[in-house]
């Protein structure tokens, strides 16, 4: 299967570079997964979608301010890192630019040395591992001294860093938000509980791979970066619970659907409590295993999150929501309108 079936053109003043002042006020196409019929709609009506009995999946993890700007002691050369994800202890495996500059044994200081950093080594995909020396509680340091590491697409800076982050956002350890989240309110959480559908979360932290084009020509040539996820034992009842009385298990984005698939495919179709690293990829000819609908955001053309929704509603069916979406003006990715795949 070709990368290329899953490309679309997209203007580029559709790509939404800040907020919605009001979340739930993003615009919400509603797509039938079976027939391919598209409803417009505001995303605080999701209510309406949903029926008592049906359960909400949520990914409660929390970005981190992962973006951080030192400089060389030896030369005073500039240099950014961004975290992807934490190896060990107070050691990371990060991007940095330019990475030429950063070679083994390389001391960074942040902060006019409230953080500081020596490069232990490369990773394979030609970022390094940094191991972080400071005093007190590195999450706090990182509060102080680090950015929000918003997607490259978005050239606007962020007046409040809370609206990269959902509001029910928890556990620390992302790279990236889990954007089809961004729409809720506490309000529109409490309103569909009032409707007897249940809320339940999950975590996956996720990583910057998730969001990158495919580079490969063909789909199979594609490799997938792991990301750590849990699922509690509370949660896996629940779901299995909602299943057993004819429920449906609805996810928030493609990181809990990724979660909860892997989940499945692990046990036979059934929830249980876990921890690990998933890298499933989801791309057309894929049986869902967990879910029955997705609430998720408009992807960039030819990424793997455009295939897993192409995987659940249909290639044909997708990209005529895509272009419908364009006709209309619908905002894309991370900051822009919601779809619901029912």
């Amino acid at each position: 299967m070709k990368v290329d079936l899953f490309d679309f053109h997209l203007p580029e003043e559709l790509i939404a570079q800040v907020p919605l002042l009001e979340r739930a006020e993003s615009r919400l196409m509603v797509l039938d997964k079976k027939t391919g019929d598209i409803e417009h709609n505001v995303f605080k009506n999701i209510k309406n979608y949903l029926r008592p009995g049906d359960v909400l999946v949520l990914n409660d993890t929390r970005v981190l301010p992962a973006r951080l700007f030192g400089v060389k002691e030896d030369t005073g050369a500039k240099i950014e890192v961004l975290l992807l994800k934490q190896a060990e202890g107070d050691t990371w495996e990060t991007l940095v630019k330019p990475a030429k500059r950063v070679k083994q044994g390389t001391k960074i200081i942040f902060g006019n040395g409230l953080l500081t950093a020596i490069c232990t080594g490369e990773t394979d995909h030609g970022g390094r591992t940094l191991h972080f020396s400071y005093d007190g509680i590195f999450y706090e340091v990182l509060d102080e001294l680090g950015e929000m590491p918003l997607p490259p697409y978005i050239k606007e800076q962020l007046d409040d860093q809370e609206r990269y982050q959902t509001v029910y956002a928890k556990e620390r350890g992302s790279a990236a938000a889990p954007t089809a989240g961004l729409h809720f309110t506490e309000e529109l959480i409490e309103d569909i509980r009032k409707n007897d559908i249940h809320i339940a979360f999950i975590t996956l932290h996720v990583g910057l791979g998730t969001f990158r084009p495919v580079s490969a020509d063909s789909i199979m040539e594609h490799e997938m970066h792991a990301e750590f996820y849990v699922v509690s034992d509370g949660t896996a009842r629940l779901l299995n619970e909602v299943r057993e009385q004819g429920g449906r298990i609805i996810t928030v984005g493609t990181t809990s659907t990724r979660t909860l698939e892997t989940i499945a495919t692990a046990n036979n179709g059934e929830f249980k409590a876990a921890t690990g690293w998933t890298n499933i990829f989801i791309y057309p000819g894929y049986e869902f295993k967990a879910i029955d609908g997705m609430i998720t955001n408009f992807h960039l053309p030819k990424s793997t999150l455009i295939m897993l929704v192409s995987a659940l509603a249909g290639r044909e069916n997708v990209l005529n929501a895509y272009n419908k979406a364009v006709e209309n003006k619908y905002r894309f990715f991370s900051f822009g309108d919601a779809m619901f795949i029912i």
